[in-house]
Protein backbone atom coordinates (compact mmCIF):
# COMPACT_ATOMS: atom_id res chain seq x y z
CA UNK A 1 0.00 0.00 0.00
CA UNK A 2 0.82 3.79 -0.59
CA UNK A 3 0.23 7.49 0.63
CA UNK A 4 -1.08 9.60 -1.75
CA UNK A 5 -2.26 12.34 0.47
CA UNK A 6 1.31 14.09 -0.07
CA UNK A 7 0.70 13.87 -3.95
CA UNK A 8 1.96 17.19 -6.19
CA UNK A 9 0.56 16.48 -9.55
CA UNK A 10 1.76 19.02 -12.33
CA UNK A 11 -1.09 19.54 -14.20
CA UNK A 12 -4.06 19.70 -12.04
CA UNK A 13 -4.78 20.23 -8.24
CA UNK A 14 -5.03 17.52 -5.34
CA UNK A 15 -5.91 17.91 -2.00
CA UNK A 16 -6.18 15.27 0.68
CA UNK A 17 -8.37 15.75 4.15
CA UNK A 18 -9.91 13.64 6.28
CA UNK A 19 -9.64 10.91 3.49
CA UNK A 20 -10.87 12.12 0.53
CA UNK A 21 -8.82 13.10 -1.66
CA UNK A 22 -10.47 16.52 -4.12
CA UNK A 23 -9.47 16.52 -7.90
CA UNK A 24 -9.50 20.12 -10.19
CA UNK A 25 -8.39 20.78 -13.37
CA UNK A 26 -6.62 23.86 -12.78
CA UNK A 27 -7.31 26.23 -16.04
CA UNK A 28 -10.38 28.13 -14.84
CA UNK A 29 -9.90 30.44 -17.63
CA UNK A 30 -10.37 28.54 -20.13
CA UNK A 31 -12.95 26.33 -18.39
CA UNK A 32 -10.74 23.48 -17.31
CA UNK A 33 -9.65 21.42 -20.44
CA UNK A 34 -7.78 18.59 -20.61
CA UNK A 35 -4.21 18.20 -22.54
CA UNK A 36 -1.82 15.18 -23.16
CA UNK A 37 -0.13 16.05 -19.83
CA UNK A 38 -3.31 16.33 -17.99
CA UNK A 39 -5.29 12.87 -19.30
CA UNK A 40 -1.64 11.09 -18.56
CA UNK A 41 -1.34 11.91 -15.16
CA UNK A 42 -5.24 11.62 -14.33
CA UNK A 43 -4.90 7.59 -15.44
CA UNK A 44 -1.64 7.40 -13.37
CA UNK A 45 -3.15 9.30 -10.41
CA UNK A 46 -6.51 7.35 -10.29
CA UNK A 47 -4.67 3.53 -11.43
CA UNK A 48 -2.30 4.69 -7.93
CA UNK A 49 -5.63 5.35 -5.93
CA UNK A 50 -6.10 1.22 -6.06
CA UNK A 51 -3.18 0.96 -3.83
CA UNK A 52 -3.40 4.16 -1.50
CA UNK A 53 -3.93 3.35 1.91
CA UNK A 54 -4.84 7.06 2.77
CA UNK A 55 -7.61 7.84 0.37
CA UNK A 56 -11.21 6.04 0.53
CA UNK A 57 -13.20 8.42 -1.49
CA UNK A 58 -12.47 11.24 -4.34
CA UNK A 59 -14.47 14.34 -5.19
CA UNK A 60 -13.83 15.25 -9.00
CA UNK A 61 -14.58 19.26 -8.39
CA UNK A 62 -15.52 21.73 -10.55
CA UNK A 63 -13.22 25.37 -10.55
CA UNK A 64 -14.03 28.56 -11.53
CA UNK A 65 -17.51 27.80 -12.13
CA UNK A 66 -16.99 25.35 -14.70
CA UNK A 67 -16.15 21.70 -14.42
CA UNK A 68 -14.04 20.21 -17.68
CA UNK A 69 -14.45 21.88 -21.09
CA UNK A 70 -12.83 18.75 -22.65
CA UNK A 71 -9.72 17.85 -24.72
CA UNK A 72 -8.22 21.47 -25.77
CA UNK A 73 -8.93 23.04 -29.29
CA UNK A 74 -4.71 24.08 -29.64
CA UNK A 75 -3.15 21.84 -27.18
CA UNK A 76 -5.12 18.17 -28.57
CA UNK A 77 -6.92 18.84 -31.38
CA UNK A 78 -4.79 20.50 -33.57
CA UNK A 79 -1.76 17.95 -32.96
CA UNK A 80 -4.22 15.12 -33.45
CA UNK A 81 -5.07 16.33 -37.06
CA UNK A 82 -1.37 15.96 -37.66
CA UNK A 83 -0.82 12.64 -36.49
CA UNK A 84 -0.76 9.41 -38.05
CA UNK A 85 -2.71 6.05 -37.15
CA UNK A 86 -0.53 4.79 -35.29
CA UNK A 87 -0.56 8.33 -33.15
CA UNK A 88 -3.82 8.56 -33.13
CA UNK A 89 -4.58 4.74 -31.20
CA UNK A 90 -1.96 5.57 -28.70
CA UNK A 91 -4.03 9.01 -27.96
CA UNK A 92 -7.41 7.34 -28.09
CA UNK A 93 -6.23 4.07 -26.20
CA UNK A 94 -4.82 6.52 -23.11
CA UNK A 95 -8.26 8.57 -23.20
CA UNK A 96 -9.53 5.17 -22.74
CA UNK A 97 -7.06 3.98 -19.82
CA UNK A 98 -8.66 7.03 -17.55
CA UNK A 99 -11.74 5.74 -17.59
CA UNK A 100 -10.58 2.32 -17.07
CA UNK A 101 -8.44 3.46 -14.04
CA UNK A 102 -11.73 5.49 -12.27
CA UNK A 103 -13.65 2.12 -13.13
CA UNK A 104 -10.67 0.11 -11.85
CA UNK A 105 -9.48 2.43 -8.53
CA UNK A 106 -11.81 0.38 -5.88
CA UNK A 107 -12.79 4.37 -4.60
CA UNK A 108 -15.90 5.55 -4.95
CA UNK A 109 -15.44 9.00 -7.33
CA UNK A 110 -18.39 11.85 -6.56
CA UNK A 111 -18.56 14.70 -9.46
CA UNK A 112 -19.45 17.87 -8.83
CA UNK A 113 -20.54 19.84 -11.92
CA UNK A 114 -20.94 23.44 -12.37
CA UNK A 115 -20.63 25.17 -15.68
CA UNK A 116 -19.29 23.66 -18.83
CA UNK A 117 -19.42 19.59 -18.79
CA UNK A 118 -18.56 18.27 -22.37
CA UNK A 119 -16.63 16.24 -24.02
CA UNK A 120 -13.95 14.19 -22.03
CA UNK A 121 -15.72 16.35 -19.10
CA UNK A 122 -18.72 14.64 -19.32
CA UNK A 123 -17.01 11.21 -19.92
CA UNK A 124 -15.46 11.98 -16.53
CA UNK A 125 -18.59 12.63 -14.95
CA UNK A 126 -20.04 9.78 -16.14
CA UNK A 127 -17.23 7.54 -15.45
CA UNK A 128 -17.63 8.49 -12.00
CA UNK A 129 -20.14 6.17 -9.12
CA UNK A 130 -22.44 9.65 -8.25
CA UNK A 131 -23.22 12.92 -10.06
CA UNK A 132 -23.83 16.02 -8.78
CA UNK A 133 -24.73 19.04 -10.73
CA UNK A 134 -26.01 22.78 -10.26
CA UNK A 135 -28.82 24.15 -12.64
CA UNK A 136 -26.25 25.77 -14.49
CA UNK A 137 -24.61 22.41 -15.51
CA UNK A 138 -24.57 21.97 -19.19
CA UNK A 139 -23.42 18.56 -20.53
CA UNK A 140 -23.04 17.46 -23.94
CA UNK A 141 -20.94 14.62 -25.54
CA UNK A 142 -20.23 16.56 -28.47
CA UNK A 143 -17.84 14.29 -30.30
CA UNK A 144 -20.13 14.24 -33.38
CA UNK A 145 -19.77 17.99 -33.83
CA UNK A 146 -16.09 17.61 -33.89
CA UNK A 147 -16.77 14.97 -36.99
CA UNK A 148 -15.75 12.01 -34.88
CA UNK A 149 -18.34 9.12 -33.34
CA UNK A 150 -20.03 9.33 -30.20
CA UNK A 151 -18.37 6.26 -29.16
CA UNK A 152 -15.51 7.64 -27.33
CA UNK A 153 -14.16 6.23 -23.76
CA UNK A 154 -16.91 3.71 -23.59
CA UNK A 155 -20.09 6.29 -23.81
CA UNK A 156 -21.36 3.78 -25.95
CA UNK A 157 -21.33 1.36 -23.15
CA UNK A 158 -22.08 3.08 -20.53
CA UNK A 159 -24.36 6.30 -20.95
CA UNK A 160 -27.21 3.66 -22.35
CA UNK A 161 -26.98 2.05 -18.30
CA UNK A 162 -27.39 5.42 -16.90
CA UNK A 163 -29.81 7.51 -19.10
CA UNK A 164 -31.71 4.80 -21.05
CA UNK A 165 -30.72 3.61 -25.16
CA UNK A 166 -33.00 5.94 -26.61
CA UNK A 167 -31.97 8.97 -24.72
CA UNK A 168 -27.93 8.03 -24.70
CA UNK A 169 -28.34 7.79 -28.87
CA UNK A 170 -29.87 11.28 -28.92
CA UNK A 171 -27.06 12.60 -27.07
CA UNK A 172 -24.56 10.69 -28.64
CA UNK A 173 -25.61 11.30 -32.18
CA UNK A 174 -26.55 15.13 -31.68
CA UNK A 175 -23.92 16.34 -29.54
CA UNK A 176 -26.51 18.55 -28.26
CA UNK A 177 -26.18 19.76 -24.78
CA UNK A 178 -28.57 17.86 -21.66
CA UNK A 179 -29.96 20.36 -19.38
CA UNK A 180 -29.42 20.13 -16.11
CA UNK A 181 -32.85 19.54 -15.22
CA UNK A 182 -33.04 17.42 -18.23
CA UNK A 183 -29.52 15.31 -16.51
CA UNK A 184 -31.55 14.95 -13.27
CA UNK A 185 -34.83 13.39 -14.40
CA UNK A 186 -33.09 10.79 -16.68
CA UNK A 187 -30.68 10.07 -13.77
CA UNK A 188 -27.72 11.53 -15.13
CA UNK A 189 -27.39 13.60 -12.29
CA UNK A 190 -28.26 12.05 -8.67
CA UNK A 191 -29.17 15.60 -7.82
CA UNK A 192 -29.15 19.38 -8.19
CA UNK A 193 -27.72 21.65 -5.78
CA UNK A 194 -27.04 25.59 -6.06
CA UNK A 195 -23.57 26.69 -7.03
CA UNK A 196 -22.79 28.01 -3.70
CA UNK A 197 -23.63 24.55 -1.96
CA UNK A 198 -23.05 22.21 -4.55
CA UNK A 199 -19.07 21.76 -3.39
CA UNK A 200 -20.32 21.03 0.74
CA UNK A 201 -22.92 19.00 -0.72
CA UNK A 202 -20.32 16.61 -2.70
CA UNK A 203 -18.36 16.80 0.44
CA UNK A 204 -20.80 15.77 2.91
CA UNK A 205 -21.75 13.17 0.86
CA UNK A 206 -17.72 11.94 0.07
CA UNK A 207 -17.65 12.39 3.83
CA UNK A 208 -20.82 9.90 4.74
CA UNK A 209 -18.91 7.54 1.98
CA UNK A 210 -15.81 7.23 4.29
CA UNK A 211 -17.19 7.25 7.16
CA UNK A 212 -18.86 3.49 5.95
CA UNK A 213 -17.30 0.37 5.54
CA UNK A 214 -14.57 1.50 2.43
CA UNK A 215 -13.47 -2.12 2.21
CA UNK A 216 -17.31 -2.67 1.39
CA UNK A 217 -18.03 -0.06 -0.78
CA UNK A 218 -14.78 -1.19 -2.93
CA UNK A 219 -16.52 -4.63 -3.34
CA UNK A 220 -19.70 -2.58 -4.20
CA UNK A 221 -18.03 -0.75 -6.81
CA UNK A 222 -16.44 -4.23 -8.29
CA UNK A 223 -19.59 -5.96 -8.47
CA UNK A 224 -21.02 -2.70 -9.95
CA UNK A 225 -18.63 -3.09 -12.67
CA UNK A 226 -18.17 -6.63 -13.06
CA UNK A 227 -21.70 -7.58 -13.22
CA UNK A 228 -22.03 -5.63 -16.69
CA UNK A 229 -20.61 -8.83 -18.85
CA UNK A 230 -22.49 -11.71 -16.15
CA UNK A 231 -26.11 -13.63 -16.51
CA UNK A 232 -27.91 -13.26 -13.52
CA UNK A 233 -26.90 -16.94 -12.06
CA UNK A 234 -23.18 -15.98 -12.31
CA UNK A 235 -23.71 -12.66 -10.95
CA UNK A 236 -25.92 -13.93 -7.90
CA UNK A 237 -23.23 -16.58 -7.54
CA UNK A 238 -20.42 -13.67 -7.34
CA UNK A 239 -22.01 -11.43 -4.79
CA UNK A 240 -22.56 -14.39 -2.51
CA UNK A 241 -18.74 -14.47 -2.77
CA UNK A 242 -18.20 -11.12 -2.57
CA UNK A 243 -20.76 -10.59 1.08
CA UNK A 244 -18.95 -13.61 1.98
CA UNK A 245 -15.68 -12.01 2.48
CA UNK A 246 -17.34 -8.62 3.62
CA UNK A 247 -18.68 -10.90 6.51
CA UNK A 248 -14.72 -11.85 7.52
CA UNK A 249 -13.86 -7.75 8.26
CA UNK A 250 -14.02 -6.38 11.22
CA UNK A 251 -16.99 -3.84 9.91
CA UNK A 252 -18.91 -6.51 9.73
CA UNK A 253 -18.47 -7.44 13.53
CA UNK A 254 -18.76 -3.85 14.70
CA UNK A 255 -21.89 -2.99 12.93
CA UNK A 256 -23.50 -6.47 14.61
CA UNK A 257 -21.89 -5.39 18.51
CA UNK A 258 -22.77 -2.05 17.52
CA UNK A 259 -26.52 -3.09 16.99
CA UNK A 260 -26.76 -5.20 20.41
CA UNK A 261 -24.90 -2.30 22.28
CA UNK A 262 -28.04 -0.23 20.31
CA UNK A 263 -25.22 2.23 19.73
CA UNK A 264 -23.91 3.62 15.80
CA UNK A 265 -21.62 1.36 14.06
CA UNK A 266 -17.36 3.37 13.74
CA UNK A 267 -16.39 1.76 10.55
CA UNK A 268 -12.39 1.42 10.20
CA UNK A 269 -12.23 -0.06 6.88
CA UNK A 270 -11.29 -3.37 7.31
Amino acid sequence: MTELASLKPKHFLWDVEDRIAVIRLNRPDRKNPLTFDSYAELRDTFRALVYASDVDVVVFASNGGNFCSGGDVHDIIGPLVRMDMKELLAFTRMTGDLVKAMIGCGKPIVAAADGVCVGAGAIIAMASDLRLATPEAKTAFLFTRVGLAGCDMGACAMLPRIIGQGRAAELLYTGRTMSAEEGANWGFWNALHSADALEEEAMALAKRLAAGPTFAHGITKTQLNQEWNMGLEQAIEAEAQAQAICMQTQDFARAYHAFVGKEKPVFEGN
